[in-house]
Parts: structure tokens; C-alpha cells; sequence
């Protein structure tokens, strides 16, 4: 079964790389469609898809350094299974170089590549006798080259990030990406501490790793769980999966018992749902997603979590719906996104975003905000959100919106990985006049 998992991670990685297929809903649908295997299999496929895709930008850096052949040059079967043994060797300890090198020739012969079983073999056995001294490109020569290698990001952020943070803060947010930190689950409103003290006290007799958020006591990190679905008080609605940066937005809106929340961009409801829990049964919460395929998702997550105070639709955030124009206490405008700010959970993000993919965003930003204020009654909160660390979508945008519409930045924030306990994340309060 082990080869057979290594076959299936490496059908995975070249899916990835020829389909562009996202790979967060790839190896979702890959682990459940092998939900008959081994758990330590399943495991095996996610570790290795997950490594190689978090380290690709390094692993290819040591291969082209060792091969003849660089990575680029290599057909898709061999160069995906020379990174899958590369990274067995650089960071899977359990898994002695000799095995990863004859699965990884083995593979490409059952693949039918017999001839070319010879050139994994060398590439493979060369890094593995020089994995103590790897070559890293000159930080003092060139900072943002040894920046993109040493963690596996594209130089473009790289510049960028250390245009706006400098290369200290820069380093403290690549490093962050590359810590398992675990599932993020936020805790009901309604369940109390001791109920939670028992939870997670029963999570961690079953092998789980259990961290408090720093900025949010009802917010946890859950490191080694099988299935966010099998744990103890999820069915029942007790938790729910949002980051502590997501649950800090929603808390700055400053939603009321009795409001009416509007969140124009909801799926898969994680802010809907902790708006409802804080607008109570007297106030109501109107989810809007422009995806009739979410739509059943975020209407299983009001299920679960017991709420009968929202109601889920499917509209696009950039055409106002005439039934709700100032209508809204808050309006929620999480925005579609670079994602750059969740690049450890979505591995893959930073190999698909371009400069080009941020500048047609923040003109989608702009849209879906020039039509979600119209929903905000005088006085009202609009509280615009991303999960990125990029200035363009982010405080530039808080500056457009306050020159462009009759709305005052009242407060804003932008959290950092590495820097804050949480995803990378910004937050603008704004209010009608």
C-alpha cells in the first residue's frame, strides 16, 4: 500500500501542475475517495502532496543544482516524482533515503519510463549524499533570491513584501507559512469556558495538540486531527472552523443584539455564523454568496450550529439587491482576494496569484464595495476584510473607499503571520455619514 500511496500523491502533484486544479479541493476529493485505505497511507498522500507544493521553489533549487536536466526540462512523471523523493529525504525522517530513492525508480518503471529509472536514481542518491551541505543561494549577494528559496515563495512577493515590511518582518511571514499550525476552530458563543476546558481536554486524550489563540480565548489551534467532522462537539455545534483573525473582524464590526448583518460575500459562513451568534434571536443575518454551489454549504453550517436567524441566497456582491437597500445595521464585505495572507493553509495560492491577478482583484474590490454600502442604513458599519498582506487590496483600498464614498475609516488593522498569532489578515471600519 505504500507504493500504491506514493502513486496516488504523485497523480495529485501532476493534477496540480497540468489541470491547475485548486489543490485544497483536489486532495479533499483524492483522501475521501481513498477513505478505505490505511490512515497512515492517507497520511503518506497528504504529506507528500502538502511538502512538495509548500517546498517546491527549494526542492526544484537543489535539483537543478545536482541534475544535468533541469526540473523545468524533465517530463511531468519523472520531474513530480524526483520532488516527492527529494522531499522524502530532506524532511521525512521516519523514511530512510534508500527506501524514498528505490520507490521513486520503481514507480517510474511501473510507469513505463524504465529508461529513464536510472537518471531518478542518480539525481535522487547524489542529493542524498549532500543533503548535510545543500547549497543555498548568497542571502548578502542576493537577499530576495535567498528569501524565495529558503522558503518556497515566488520573488515577486518576496519584493514586494519587503517594499512595504522590510526583510526582517518579510522573513517572520515566510517562516510562519511553512509551521504546521493546525486546524483553526472557533468555539460557540454559547458554550460556556468549562465546557470548552472539557472539550479540549478530550481532544487531547485522543492524541490532538490543543493551543489557545492569543487574540481570542474561544479560538484554538488543533494540530493532528484526523477529521475536524469526528471531533467530539462539532456535529452538535459546538465549534465551527474560523481563524482567530476572521473572528477578530467580525467582533470590530460591532454587531449589537437585534441588528440586521448583511454579508455580502459569505460562503462557507464562518462570519455569518458568528454574526448571528452575536446579533441574537431578535436581530438577523442575510447571507449573500455568489456561488449557488456554496449556497448548501454555508445552509449545512447554519444547521449544525442551530442558528434560525439566517437566511442564505445567492446573489453577486456587485448587483445591490433592491429588498435590502438600507436596510443593514452592518454590512460584511469580506472580499475575494489574493489569499497571499493564507498562503500556509492554501498551498498553492502563491504559485497561481500574478501582480497582474491583484490588479484586476482590486477593481472586483471596488465593484462589490460600491454596491454593499448601499445596503447600510445612516450610521451604519461597513467592515471591510481580506486574507491578504498586500497594501493594494488593502490600505490602499480603506484610502479609495473613504475619497470615493460617503463612508469614514473610523479604525483598521492588518495582522501579520509570524508577527501575530493568526492568518495574515486586514480589517477597515468604516461608517455611513
Amino acid at each position: 500500500m505504500g507504493v500504491g500511496a506514493r502513486e496516488i500523491a504523485l497523480d495529485v502533484l501532476i493534477s496540480c501542475e497540468q489541470d491547475k486544479q485548486p489543490y485544497d479541493r483536489l486532495i479533499k476529493s483524492v483522501l475521501a475517495k481513498y477513505d478505505y485505505m490505511e490512515a497512515s497511507d492517507k497520511a503518506l498522500i497528504k504529506r507528500l502532496c502538502d511538502g512538495v507544493i509548500e517546498r517546491r521553489i527549494e526542492l526544484v533549487f537543489y535539483i537543478n543544482h545536482f541534475s544535468r536536466t533541469p526540473a523545468g526540462k524533465m517530463k511531468p512523471i519523472i520531474r513530480n516524482l524526483v520532488l516527492m523523493g527529494v522531499y522524502q529525504i530532506l524532511y521525512m525522517d521516519r523514511i530512510p533515503d534508500h527506501a524514498a530513492v528505490n520507490e521513486a525508480v520503481k514507480l517510474a518503471k511501473k510507469r513505463g519510463l524504465s529508461s529513464l529509472s536510472g537518471f531518478v536514481n542518480g539525481v535522487l542518491r547524489n542529493i542524498s549524499r549532500n543533503k548535510e551541505s545543500l547549497p543555498l543561494p548568497d542571502r548578502k549577494e542576493d537577499v530576495t533570491r535567498y528569501l524565495s528559496v529558503r522558503y518556497s515563495l515566488p520573488e515577486w512577493i518576496i519584493d514586494m513584501w519587503v517594499g512595504t515590511y522590510g526583510t526582517e518582518v518579510t522573513e517572520e511571514i515566510a517562516k510562519a507559512f511553512l509551521e504546521n499550525t493546525g486546524v483553526s476552530v472557533r468555539f460557540s458563543e454559547k458554550i460556556m469556558t468549562e465546557e470548552i476546558a472539557k472539550l479540549i481536554e478530550e481532544y487531547e486524550s485522543q492524541g490532538i495538540k490543543c493551543r489557545k489563540s492569543c487574540i481570542n480565548n474561544k479560538c484554538f489551534y488543533l494540530l493532528g486531527t484526523e477529521g475536524i467532522e469526528k471531533l467530539p462537539g462539532f456535529s452538535e455545534g459546538k465549534l465551527t472552523v474560523q481563524d482567530a483573525s476572521s473572528a477578530m473582524a467580525v467582533r470590530s464590526a460591532g454587531i449589537k443584539k437585534g441588528d440586521t448583518v448583511i454579508d455580502v460575500c459569505a460562503a462557507p459562513g464562518g462570519k455569518s455564523i458568528y454574526a448571528a451568534e452575536l446579533t441574537g434571536e431578535t436581530g438577523q443575518v442575510i447571507s449573500f454568496d455568489v456561488s449557488e454551489k456554496k449556497l448548501p454549504l454555508i445552509e449545512e453550517n447554519i444547521e449544525r450550529m442551530g442558528l434560525k436567524n439566517i437566511k442564505a441566497m445567492c446573489r453577486d456582491a456587485r448587483t445591490p439587491d433592491e429588498a435590502y437597500i438600507g436596510k443593514a445595521d452592518v454590512v460584511l464585505a469580506d472580499v475575494p482576494c489574493s489569499g497571499l495572507g493564507v498562503i500556509g493553509k492554501k498551498k498553492d495560492i502563491k504559485y497561481n496569484m500574478t501582480p497582474e491577478g491583484i490588479e484586476s482583484l482590486t477593481e472586483l474590490q471596488k465593484e462589490i464595495i460600491k454596491s454593499a454600502f448601499l445596503y447600510l442604513r445612516k450610521g451604519g458599519t461597513l467592515l471591510y476584510s481580506t486574507c491578504t498582506i498586500d497594501r493594494a487590496e488593502n490600505e490602499e483600498m480603506a484610502e479609495w473607499i473613504e475619497k470615493n464614498l460617503p463612508l469614514e475609516k473610523t479604525d483598521s488593522l492588518q495582522l501579520l503571520p509570524g508577527v501575530n498569532d493568526c492568518d495574515g489578515f486586514f480589517m477597515a471600519r468604516f461608517v455611513k455619514k
